[in-house]
This record gives structure tokens, C-alpha cells and sequence, in this order.
């Protein structure tokens, strides 16, 4: 599709020489012979680049880019102007106009301002595209009632400037809390720097953190940033505190203390204002009793406690995080949107999820890619979701007798491979090497119903 781009002149002879130049080379036109007159086409049609000249009776060309300006139309502007309005033409770039061309004007250096020009706007458009796309993907989903107390949380937390240390099970959203709460506050322009303690090696993390001077250590080839300075204005998320060394801690602590960082083998600090959010699945208190935390520390972080509830307390989110996350991953990899039916929903929300959120984001990804039906059925979910065998040992082991042992293996057993087959009771016993009427015949024994509440399918493999 060509890009547009709107010429704005009183002159005719001017808009007629850029259309003709501008269109051999393949771009779309429209003209405006004045001021207002572009305006009002601008504020109708998104154009990938305008074309604005200086001096035009009534509206100047000073006047309609502050217009545009005030009216949030962000299409890249170029001013055109003549020998005696340079200054004022270089007063418009400083007020946000992309580029500025001097009649006579070159057509070498026209094409190469339109063609700079519709490239940055094809990149804004990227980057508000991606930007969109980020905050669906970092979206907190839920309506429990869990759900509600967590984001009334956030939702007084982020505008303070008090550190927060979220604490829950792993998979439970800490890093969508984070983020969310930086979205929310009045930093949300400035850099999130996240930082996952564990992830990086004991003799790094203070380089990393903090940054280093060149030659400060073997290996040290060239000056580094630290990110606590990356983050300067913003906010930093220290994920999986709890793994940090005490000697890390008590820099970490100065920098909450007197917002100054030591870069590794540096003579001088460095002021920093950076809000700290922390971030742990395991008890502080606990660390503290065992000498592996600081608590001078933990009650610097532990300003706002905010908790993130496992999936279990909100089994009433199950459903709508299903959806959501099937909406993301049709877009993400291009398929149809796909749904669930009500009896698959069903069975994901009693599911275990021991994993919490993530291993359910984990395992619909999995389902929109594998299943290729638009609609994803109870059957679709595999075997191993509903039971494991350590799910099979750990109950049985409650059983009283060796018998009763038996019975709950077989069961779970049958169970399992009557989903694989779809409940098609032929195509199981043949799998399983057993004679059809004996299989019947288990399946009235364990009372073993199908989770749609229908019956099986016949033997002829029918519905």
C-alpha cells in the first residue's frame, strides 16, 4: 500500500511540483491550500507524512504545527521554507517538526526527507503496535474476589514512591505485579529494569547491579553500567531476591538508604533515583532465622507487602485466563481464534495447577499450536493433565488395603486411556490388550463416567 503523504501550500505551482515528484515515485497525494484546510484533512486521514510550508496567509505554517500538536496528530511534519525564514524554520524542529527543506526545493533532498520522514512513522506505529502487544501480554487477568484485593493493592501502591516486595508461589504473576505497578506510577516514561538474582553468577551480580570500571577485575575489557544507572528515573525489579549473597544485600541496602551506587573498582559513587521493587518465593523470616538474609534489608523492602495468590484461591479466573491467553496465542502464531468448550473449561478449572498461572499459560499455548479444531474439548487436554502418577501413589498410599491400591491404579489407569481414544470404548480396549466386554465391565465397576456428562462412544465409532 503506497504512503500518504499531505502537502499543505498556498502556492499551487509548489503543491503541483512535489505532487509530480513525489507520485513518479510512488507515493499517494492530497493537497491543502491552507492552513485550516490541512488541518481539517489531517485530523480526518492518518497520513505517513506532512509536507507544511512556512508563510501562508491567515494559518502559517507556526500556527498549524502547534494545531497538530495540540490535536496529538503525530505524523512527521516537514517544513518547507523560503531563503528568509531559516530561523523561524529551525524554530519549528525544536517545536517538534521532523525536518526542514529550503525552496528551492532539491528534489534529491525532498525524496530523502519524505522517504526519513514515513520510515519514522512506520517505526512509531511499530513500537505503539509492540507496546500494545506487551501490555496485553502483561495484562492482570481476573475477576475474584483474590483477584480484586491484589489490584486494589497495586492500584494504591503505584503512585507512592515506597519500595515493594512481593512475595507468592512461583508462577503466580510477581513479575506482572511489577510491572504493573511501574505502569501505574508516575515513572511508567522512565526505564522497568528487571534483574533476576539467581540467574546470574555470585562473582557478577555485583558488576551487573552496579556496574564496573575498566580493568577493575580480570576480564574487565571496558567500562560498564550498572543497573541500578539504568534504571535512574525508573523503577528496578529485583526478581528472586532471596538468592543474593550478604555481601550483595548490603550494597543494595545503601542504595535504599542513601540512593548512591558503587560501581565495582571505582573511587567515586553515583547518585541514583530509582524506585526498588522486590521480588521472592520463598519465607524472608524464615532466611533471616538461618543467617542468609539481612533483615535491616527486609524491612527496607517489606515497605508494602503485596502477596500474589496461587491459582488455586481463584479457580474462578481459570476460565477467563484460559480465554485470554487462547486470544493472545491465536494472534501471536496466526491461527483462527480459538475457544473452549464449556466441559473443557470445566475440567481446567479443577485441575491442580501446581505450576499456577504460568504452567496454565504454558499448557494453553500448547493446546492452541497442537489441537487443530477451533474449538478445544475436554478430550483435547492430554492424559498426563488430569493425573500424573505421583498424583495415583500419593492418594493410593492413604488406601488401607493392597487390594484398594490395585483398584485406584486400574482406575486411573483406564481412566487416562479412555481420554487419549476420546472415550471410544473399542479403539481403548484394543490399545490396552484387553477384550471389549471386560472393559465395559471396569467401567461400571470404578463407575467412570465421561467429564461431558454424555455417554461413551458406541463401538462403531459413531456419535
Amino acid at each position: 500500500m503506497p504512503y500518504r503523504v499531505l502537502v499543505i501550500d498556498d502556492e499551487t505551482a509548489i503543491r503541483e511540483a512535489i505532487r509530480m515528484t513525489l507520485e513518479y515515485e510512488g507515493y499517494r497525494i492530497d493537497e491543502a491550500r491552507s492552513g485550516q484546510e490541512g488541518l481539517d484533512k489531517a485530523a480526518k486521514t492518518p497520513y505517513d507524512a506532512i509536507l507544511l510550508d512556512i508563510k501562508m496567509p491567515v494559518l502559517d505554517g507556526m500556527e498549524v504545527l502547534e494545531n497538530l500538536k495540540e490535536q496529538k496528530i503525530v505524523t512527521p511534519v516537514v517544513m518547507v521554507s523560503g531563503h528568509g525564514d531559516i530561523s523561524t524554520a529551525v524554530e519549528c524542529t525544536k517545536r517538534g517538526a521532523f525536518d526542514f527543506l529550503e525552496k528551492p526545493l532539491n528534489r534529491d533532498k525532498l525524496l530523502l526527507s519524505v522517504r526519513n520522514a514515513v520510515r519514522q512513522r512506520s517505526l512509531e506505529e511499530e513500537n505503539i503496535e509492540l507496546k500494545e502487544r506487551r501490555e496485553k501480554e502483561y495484562q492482570l487477568v481476573g475477576q475474584s474476589a483474590v483477584m480484586g484485593d491484589l489490584k486494589s493493592q497495586v492500584e494504591r501502591a503505584a503512585p507512592t514512591k515506597a519500595t515493594v516486595l512481593i512475595t507468592g508461589e512461583s508462577g503466580t504473576g510477581k513479575e506482572l505485579v511489577a510491572r504493573e505497578i511501574h505502569r501505574r506510577s508516575a515513572r511508567s516514561g522512565m526505564p522497568f529494569v528487571q534483574v533476576n538474582c539467581a540467574a546470574i553468577p555470585e562473582e557478577l551480580i555485583e558488576s551487573e547491579l552496579f556496574g564496573h570500571e575498566k580493568g577493575s577485575f580480570t576480564g574487565a575489557i571496558r567500562k560498564q553500567t550498572g543497573k541500578f544507572v539504568a534504571a535512574d528515573g525508573g523503577t528496578i525489579f529485583l526478581d528472586e531476591i532471596a538468592d543474593m549473597s550478604l555481601r550483595t544485600q548490603a550494597k543494595v541496602l545503601r542504595v535504599l538508604q542513601d540512593g548512591e551506587v558503587e560501581p565495582v573498582g571505582a573511587a567515586t559513587t553515583i547518585k541514583v533515583d530509582v524506585r526498588v521493587i522486590a521480588a521472592t518465593n520463598k519465607d524472608l523470616t524464615e532466611e533471616i532465622k538461618n543467617g542468609r538474609f539481612r533483615e535491616d534489608l527486609y524491612y527496607r523492602l517489606n515497605v508494602i507487602p503485596i502477596r500474589t495468590p496461587p491459582l488455586r484461591e481463584r479457580r474462578d479466573d481459570v476460565p477467563i485466563l484460559a480465554q485470554h491467553f487462547a486470544a493472545l496465542f491465536s494472534e501471536e502464531h496466526n491461527y483462527h481464534p480459538k475457544r473452549f468448550t464449556p466441559t473443557a473449561l470445566r475440567a481446567l478449572q479443577d485441575a491442580p495447577w501446581r505450576g499456577n498461572v504460568r504452567e496454565l499459560r504454558n499448557m494453553i499455548e500448547r493446546l492452541v499450536i497442537m489441537v487443530p479444531s477451533d474449538a478445544i474439548d475436554v478430550t483435547d487436554l492430554p492424559a498426563e493433565f488430569f493425573r500424573t502418577p505421583t498424583d495415583i501413589i500419593s492418594s493410593a498410599m492413604r488406601l488401607d488395603t493392597l487390594q484398594d491400591f490395585k483398584d485406584e491404579a486400574e482406575k486411573a489407569f483406564i481412566v487416562a486411556k479412555l481420554r487419549e481414544f476420546g472415550w471410544n470404548v473399542s479403539k481403548t480396549a484394543e490399545a490396552i490388550d484387553t477384550p471389549r466386554s471386560n472393559l465395559y465391565k471396569k467401567i461400571e465397576q470404578y463407575n467412570i463416567k465421561r467429564e461431558a456428562g454424555a455417554g461413551f462412544v458406541p463401538d462403531d465409532g459413531t456419535s
